[in-house]
């Protein structure tokens, strides 16, 4: 009889999930009735069976033989058989940088010492005029791709998509990747580092994967998704799943060593397995975006080194960049702030250096030797990865691409920062509070960015900086290719104008591959770029085969035609608007390659034929419409996910972290957050809600027997505390927070009164103000029963988890109800447990 229940139960199980039905005997037939029927037919043998068709065919491609019989028949494992690639294939290496201009590097005549990235100069070809879209999340797609940027719904980073064919933050199905076509013709193909293409609702563990490295052509991936994080306490993800670092900064973390164990750990993986496979590694460090951290040693190799100032490391890097020939002879500086002021962005101005104060000029010293300690660091990592292709005989026969994404950055404002997330929230920083943090700077209580002033010069010789598509200040960038088996020039210069969307083009003709009409069922778009492949044997000044190049980047237009190019006078993050009404500039870039000189006067036919190829790339390229919106507004929309919009969420401990871009979103309102604990230990203690990080962030937890809340603004001190002024005594119990927002400040922040509470008393309150944007762009998510990564508040070190009880779940809302109605709806539920 037992057995008979279980039978139906199991039937009924899978009639739910399966569809069918199963004859359980409960309808008059035993299974010794049932078992008598199947019995009597075995054995019955057809007088005329069927016969199979000779030979047919199954699977396009199979040339084998098919009959009935196995014996009788032939196997074809040509069409079951993946793709080799050629005998003799290179490997491919892309090394790609954030954030750097120009003038920066040593091989470019700069100032910071990159031995790695000589050598490889040494060994190959340097190139004075290769461009990028001015922002990392469209140039990166456009090295992956082949396609310009807005064509891969990357108009800017994926955390600013406002839902237009061109801003959609995803990768379209018809821009198949390098990695896929690779991957398909027989190379083995890893992602390391940095990954800033896929949207920012899909960051966490519960949603789509479509958009991830394993889903794009790539095998393993290790790095980060997003478009930055902190270097000492990263927020990794290991393929398709979030880790945490295997070891902290006491220990000698740092992201550029780890990120370079794990690709020579890849690579050792694959030869031990696989050696007759060449391979594909995407190599992005993640430097040098702020935060600019580095070990001590590295930042004292520069002391003293930045102290001239950027005005005269501006002129003293331009003579060398032409006694190298990076620039011809002839070329001009630009000025330091070449926007008119009605039109030009506050944030981005550059304050000169005889202006400055002496504790200004120590500070912003300072900054710069960070920011080159970690270039040169990173650099000095790279280096093991490259002694070990040279140690294992892979070297000579690997292609490889040593390059940078954008210009230097001027998130850092005018006055440098400690916290560049206050540029995100629109905060200013002061130098006050800049100066108290001098002496850590680089090290993990900071989250540092040099000032403007920094990124012009290591910029030189042209305008602006990152984010400006319309001067080659953000568009100019290093590249070094370097192929000893397939290069035979050595040390020299390519003066060739290219761009990254003419990488894919080149790695699919070196490898004899072309980019697939249709793949995988959709049509494809067509490359937009060209290949480089005959510059390796080129002369330094033969002609270029680029024809056109249009850009775009918030706001701000340009395009280069056959040695010409368009300039619009404008500039990102303003609001300004009135596009129609911007003025054009004209440079002849063949002869200023600073763009310094305005032709438009002189050639105003030139200027309306080549404003009117810019609307024509426009148009087949989906960049319409323009958007100079600020960073706070881009950064502040909502954009639909996999669920829809809640005033109330429930989170449960010791679950991965909960991404910003899809957790419960306080910004400018008011909240509450309860949570259901069990004391069961006097001196409980621990985490129990975090979000965010010493940087900018909120945290409820227990200490010294009493419950504290702590909202750190922005990380300037001294932090928002409330403390409990009752111990938490053991048993069941609701705490919580309410912050009630009252009004709006200076810059966005809100301001109001929070109070904190244990059940249905109020413990502490008192005023607080909160972020206008979000706590970080570098992933800290939210926690539950722990604190990832860097820890919110000083009262504590991370993960800082949860003991002496047990957290039930933690509600936030930001839901229009009374705290003491979810007080008493929190310890109703409370009870049931």
């Amino acid at each position: 009889m037992r057995f008979k229940l279980a039978l139906a139960v199991m039937s009924g199980v899978l009639a739910l999930f399966l569809g069918i039905s199963f004859d359980t005997g409960a309808q008059g037939t035993s299974p010794a009735d049932s078992a008598a029927t199947t019995s009597s037919s075995v054995g019955t043998v057809l007088a005329n069976p069927p016969q199979p068709r000779p030979n047919p065919q199954y699977v396009p491609g199979f040339h084998g033989v098919i009959n009935l019989d196995v014996r009788n028949s032939k196997s074809d494992w040509t069409p079951f058989t993946p793709q080799k690639a050629p005998q003799g294939a290179p490997n491919f290496l892309f090394i790609l940088y954030d954030d750097t201009g120009l003038a920066a590097w040593s091989p470019y005549g700069g100032r910071i010492n990159m031995p790695t990235l000589d050598r490889l100069a040494a060994n190959g070809l340097t190139y004075t005029q290769w461009h990028t879209p001015a922002l990392c999340s469209p140039s990166r797609s456009t090295i992956l791709t082949g396609r310009n940027h807005h064509l891969n719904g990357m108009a800017s980073i994926t955390e600013s998509a406002s839902g237009f064919p061109g801003s959609t933050g995803r990768l379209p199905e018809q821009s198949a990747t390098i990695g896929q076509i690779l991957q398909d013709a027989g190379w083995s193909t890893f992602w390391v580092g940095k990954n800033h293409n896929v949207a920012e609702q899909d960051v966490a563990s519960g949603a789509t994967r479509k958009q991830w490295p394993l889903q794009k052509g790539f095998d393993r991936y290790y790095g980060f998704i997003g478009g930055e994080t902190n270097q000492w306490y990263p927020d990794l993800v290991e393929d398709n799943r979030f880790v945490d670092q295997s070891y902290g900064p006491e220990q000698g973390y740092h992201l550029s060593k780890d990120l370079v164990d794990h690709a020579i750990e890849m690579l050792r993986d694959q030869k031990a397995t696989n050696p007759s496979r060449p391979w594909f590694m995407w190599f992005n460090p993640g430097a040098n975006h702020a935060p600019h951290q580095a070990p001590q040693e590295y930042i004292d190799k520069y002391k003293g080194k930045f102290d001239d100032g950027y005005e005269a490391y501006r002129s003293w890097v331009l003579q060398r960049m032409v006694a190298r020939g990076i620039l011809p002879k002839g070329t001009q500086l630009t000025p330091l702030n070449p926007l008119p002021k009605d039109i030009a962005n506050p944030l981005d101005n550059v304050r000169p250096w005889d202006t400055l104060s002496p504790d200004e000029k120590k500070l912003f010293s300072r900054l710069a030797e960070v920011y080159a300690g970690f270039s040169e660091y990173t650099d000095a990592q790279i280096g093991r990865l490259i002694d070990y292709l040279q140690q294992t005989g892979q070297l000579d026969n690997t292609v490889i691409f040593y390059a940078a994404d954008n210009g230097a950055s001027g998130e850092g404002g005018p006055n440098g920062s400690v916290n560049e997330n206050k540029f995100f929230n629109g905060f200013p920083d002061t130098i006050a509070e800049n100066m108290s943090h001098i002496g850590e700077l680089g090290g993990p209580n900071t989250y540092e960015h040099y000032p403007t002033g920094w990124a012009v010069a290591f910029s030189t010789p042209f305008q602006m900086f990152k984010r400006y598509s319309q001067f080659a200040g953000g568009t100019a960038d290093p590249l070094v290719i370097s192929w000893p088996k397939g290069i035979k020039a050595r040390g020299e210069i390519r003066n060739q104008y290219h761009h990254s969307t003419d990488i894919v083009p080149t790695i699919l003709e070196i490898a004899g591959l072309e980019m697939p009409k249709m793949y995988r069922g959709v049509e494809q778009y067509p490359l937009s770029g060209v290949s480089m492949r005959y510059t390796f044997d080129s002369k330094p000044n033969d002609p270029t085969r680029k024809r056109r190049q249009y850009y775009e980047m918030l706001g701000t237009r340009g395009l280069w035609e056959d040695g010409w190019k368009v300039a619009s006078v404008h500039a990102p993050l303003t609001g300004r608007g009135k596009f129609d009404q911007d003025a054009w500039e004209l440079y002849h870039v063949d002869v200023d390659r600073a763009e310094s000189k305005d032709l438009s006067k002189q050639y105003p036919d030139k200027l309306r034929a080549l404003v009117q190829a810019w609307f024509d790339e426009a148009d087949k390229n989906h960049v319409l419409p323009l958007d100079d919106r600020s960073a706070l507004e881009l950064l502040g929309l909502e954009r639909p996910s996999d669920e829809p919009p809640h005033e109330r969420y429930i989170y449960y401990p010791d679950t991965a972290p909960v991404p910003e871009a899809v957790a419960v979103n306080i910004r400018n309102r008011s909240y509450r957050i309860l949570a259901n604990v069990d004391i069961t230990d006097a001196d409980a203690s621990g985490v129990v809600f975090a979000h965010g990080s010493r940087f900018g962030g909120h945290t409820l937890f227990l200490k010294e027997r009493k419950v504290h809340y702590v909202y750190n603004f922005l990380g300037i001190k001294p932090e928002q505390e409330f403390v409990s002024k009752t111990d938490l005594k053991p048993g069941k119990h609701t705490i919580g927070v309410e912050f009630t927002r009252e009004k709006a400040g200076e810059h966005g922040e809100s301001i109001g009164t929070t109070k904190l509470y244990i059940d249905d008393q109020v413990v502490a309150q008192g005023p607080m103000r909160t972020q206008p944007g979000k706590f970080t762009l570098s992933g800290d998510g939210l926690c539950v029963g722990y604190d990832s990564g860097d820890a919110v508040s000083q009262a504590y070190a991370s993960p800082a988890k949860f003991k002496g009880g047990k957290i039930f779940g933690v509600g936030v809302t930001v839901e229009k109800a009374q705290y003491e109605d979810l007080n008493k709806e929190a310890q109703r539920m409370l009870m049931k447990e």
